[in-house]
């Protein structure tokens, strides 16, 4: 059997490991000191490290375990996919009740589940060509838009990365994920730092209020300079520019004419694609 204790290059001591002190816990006679929440091992005790003063190790960990897991799978960059966790593939309709006009107005934005789906088929084909380590589609993992960029890059037998989050609602992962890639977070905030830490370009869908936080937050951090630039692609013209008046922002004096270019409208996803090749040179 593998001797798993590790060395300490100091002093040339060997230390059991975490794995073995939990289990020989595990099998410790049972007296009213050893049944005790007291006594068991700080890092076994999930009632301990989900107290209130944890909080700061709980952040630290949420950031280590998918960093650590990623390295360990070789990912070095992601293509980010944001949208909307409603809209439906066509023809098809949300497990959720949401009325019927609104059904209607998800079935016309339908479109945009295929759009990403096609996009992600494209993108896994060039990360293919560098084994999944390169170019890999990452989304929030949930249903929608999110299930259209996973499923692409299952279409085409490459691999893809979910950040999912607990949520009252859509918050299992989709089905078309990659299961050594699939994350869960507790924080918004750690969750949205692992979105842009492997980032090489950001694709915005229609969405709603989370797309347009994690969409401003891309932009804020680009424009503020706390993150090198990249494509940020726009998919659908025709749903933003009702949403959002960039140009009225700008015309107030509240962002710089020049920000408008921090970000690019596309219609298809062969145009998205372009953009990031031509960009990185991909061949």
């Amino acid at each position: 059997m593998m001797d798993r204790r590790k060395n300490d290059r100091r002093t040339g001591a060997f230390f059991r490991t975490a794995e073995q002190d939990i289990e020989r816990a595990e099998h410790q006679p049972e007296t009213p000191q050893t049944i005790h929440p007291a006594y068991k091992l700080a890092f076994a005790d999930s009632d301990f490290l989900t107290r209130e003063e944890l909080r700061p190790v709980r952040l630290q960990l949420e950031l280590l375990k998918p960093g650590m897991l990623l390295d360990e799978q070789g990912i070095e960059s992601t293509i980010v996919v944001f949208g909307s966790a409603r809209i439906p593939e066509p023809g098809s309709k949300s497990e959720r009740d949401y009325g019927e006009k609104t059904h209607e107005a998800l079935q016309k934005n339908s479109q945009y589940y295929e759009m990403a789906r096609k996009f992600s088929q494209i993108a896994t084909e060039a990360s293919k060509k560098t084994d999944c380590t390169e170019w890999v589609i990452c989304s929030g993992g949930g249903p929608g838009i999110m299930e259209a960029a996973n499923r692409g890059a299952d279409d085409v037998g490459g691999c893809s990365i979910a950040l999912n989050i607990v949520l009252p609602f859509e918050a299992l992962p989709n089905p078309y994920v990659t299961p050594a890639l699939s994350f869960q977070f507790h924080y918004f905030a750690i969750r949205k730092m692992h979105f842009l830490l492997r980032a090489k370009a950001v694709c915005i869908f229609p969405g709603g209020f989370g797309t347009l936080d994690e969409f401003f937050e891309v932009l804020t951090l680009i424009q503020t300079q706390r993150v090198q630039p990249m494509p940020i692609l726009i998919f659908g013209k025709e749903f933003w520019e009702p949403v959002i008046n960039f140009k009225a922002l700008a015309d107030a004096g509240t962002v710089s004419h020049s920000d408008l270019d921090l970000f690019r409208f596309v219609d298809t996803p062969e145009e998205g694609w372009k953009v990031i090749s031509d960009w990185y040179d991909i061949s």
